[in-house]
């Protein structure tokens, strides 16, 4: 039987999500990976799906109205920062942030309906982005928002958040830190190093949720090898866990030669985490899993570690 093919999303909305092309997060990263993803042996083997716009009530489900209201109104002015200088205002940044957010929640109906077995978001995982704030480039957090549509909307309670851009999780950590039903697993670069400075070994959740979360620091220059050594954690981590739906965050900026970066990964620790995390979904999630880009500011590594992604979706 024909397997339920791999969705993703492509658009001028998603591209419109950067600051600028003298960015790290410019509006060319979506183009680089499609472009890659077009040449590659899994070209044919994946439909496209178009973006959407969240609503407000959506974007309601993880942000507080204060803050929608915020940057809905530094949308309208176009020039300042949403925070202490991270992430940029421009005029119609709130539409290009909701349309993040929308596109990745089209990606988790489709799943949901079994119109797609897997999905990929390339210009999402904006995981800095707190309930309140906006930090590290991120505007509203569609990983965040996801997981509370997931519990609304289809009445998924365990969803696994996982993460592998050398950033922490911040965003989605601080978000559910007391909430026992929300696995999140997160390897990124030492907070000593790198911004946004937390997700250290102690940090497993708080109250009723304390020991529900892994956080895995890596030292600057980790490699392949040390990185199947943390996965090997987070394998452990799932399958003692069972969720009932997975998102992965894949930031490409784990891997060698990132510009504002310093772990030395190459693009097969993203295909590895791709393809074990599809069988973790096909053991407990009914192979429900949707991917997003995260992060990543050397172009041909995201190109190439975000392909690499789908092509795991597809093949297992």
């Amino acid at each position: 039987m024909r397997k339920t093919p791999v969705i993703v999303y492509k658009g001028a909305e998603l591209a419109a999500y950067g600051f600028g092309d003298d960015h790290p997060f410019g509006p060319d990263r979506h183009d680089v990976f499609q472009a890659e993803l077009a040449k590659s042996a899994v070209a044919s083997a994946v439909s496209y799906g178009a973006p959407r716009t969240a609503t407000i009530d959506e974007l309601a489900l993880f942000h507080t109205p204060q803050y929608i209201d915020h940057v809905s109104r530094m949308s309208e002015i176009g020039v300042g920062f949403l925070d202490a200088g991270d992430t940029p205002a421009f005029p119609g940044i709130f539409n290009a942030a909701a349309d993040v957010v929308g596109t990745t929640l089209a990606a988790v109906d489709e799943v949901m309906t079994g119109a797609a077995r897997r999905a990929f978001v390339p210009i999402a995982g904006l995981h800095h982005a707190g309930r309140d704030h906006a930090g590290g480039f991120c505007v509203f957090n569609d990983c965040g928002v996801a997981i509370e549509y997931l519990r609304k909307k289809h009445g998924i309670q365990r969803v696994a958040y996982v993460d592998i851009d050398a950033h922490h999780g911040d965003g989605v950590f601080y978000g559910f830190e007391d909430d026992p039903d929300l696995l999140f697993a997160d390897i990124h670069e030492n907070g000593e190093f790198l911004f946004p400075g937390t997700g250290s070994s102690g940090e497993t959740g708080k109250h009723l949720a304390l020991g529900t979360k892994l956080n895995i620091s890596m030292e600057p220059g980790a490699g392949d090898a040390d990185f199947a050594e943390a996965w090997a954690q987070v394998e452990a981590y799932l399958n003692d866990a069972r969720p009932e739906f997975i998102i992965f965050q894949c930031g490409a900026d784990s891997l060698a030669g990132d510009p504002i970066t310093h772990l030395n990964y190459t693009e097969q620790a993203h295909a590895d985490a791709a393809a074990s995390l599809c069988g973790i979904a096909d053991r407990y999630a009914r192979g429900r899993i949707v991917g997003t880009g995260g992060g990543g500011y050397n172009r041909h590594n995201l190109a190439r570690a975000w392909t690499r992604v789908v092509q795991s979706f597809v093949e297992t």
